[in-house]
């Protein structure tokens, strides 16, 4: 019985290798956005080359401009959201990256201990996927009365609340570690 028991456990234990693939997937689709978000950003510098041939083209442009930058912007918060969140898994179900650990330059972003701090550090990176998807759309929304400037504003309260909330956090835990 005890051996059956050994062996159930070290397979139970060597399970967790099956999240390697949830680390790859993460860690390619992450490459996969940095290319689109880089393609939006050739797009821009493309049609810079036209844009200021005439007034109205780089007004067309300037709009242009602004939204794929925006868009890119964006991509490259969600492919940060799918790094953070493979590394953070190989950090809790494979091995710890003693790369990372070691390396006296890097801001250790990247480094995640607990399940806690992986949903921080991701919780952090989507609020601003959020609020840059949030300016992506109020550049393109169409002001015609009151209200939308109004739910405009509310929109623009709630963001700045959020972020004062997550600083207001990160700054609370930061004391709570220096005390110890």
């Amino acid at each position: 019985m005890n051996i059956i028991e050994r062996v159930v456990e070290k397979l139970l234990w060597q399970s967790r290798f099956m999240i390697f693939l949830a680390v790859i997937a993460s860690i390619v689709a992450a490459f996969v956005l940095v290319i689109i978000g880089t393609y939006d950003v050739v797009l821009v510098v493309k049609e810079s080359l036209h844009a200021f041939t005439t007034v109205e083209g780089f007004e067309d442009y300037h709009k242009t401009a602004i939204k794929h930058i925006v868009s890119a912007v964006d991509v490259y918060l969600i492919a940060t959201v799918l790094l953070i969140f493979g590394l953070g898994l190989y950090e809790l179900f494979i091995s710890k990256i003693d790369a990372a650990e070691n390396d006296s330059r890097s801001s250790k972003i990247l480094v995640v201990h607990t399940l806690d701090q992986l949903k921080d550090k991701l919780a952090k990176v989507i609020i601003m996927v959020l609020v840059v998807t949030f300016f992506k759309y109020a550049i393109d929304y169409k002001y015609e009365d009151i209200r939308s400037l109004l739910f405009l504003s509310a929109g623009v309260l709630m963001i700045a609340l959020s972020v004062y909330f997550m600083h207001k956090g990160h700054t609370e835990e930061h004391e709570v570690n220096n005390k110890h």
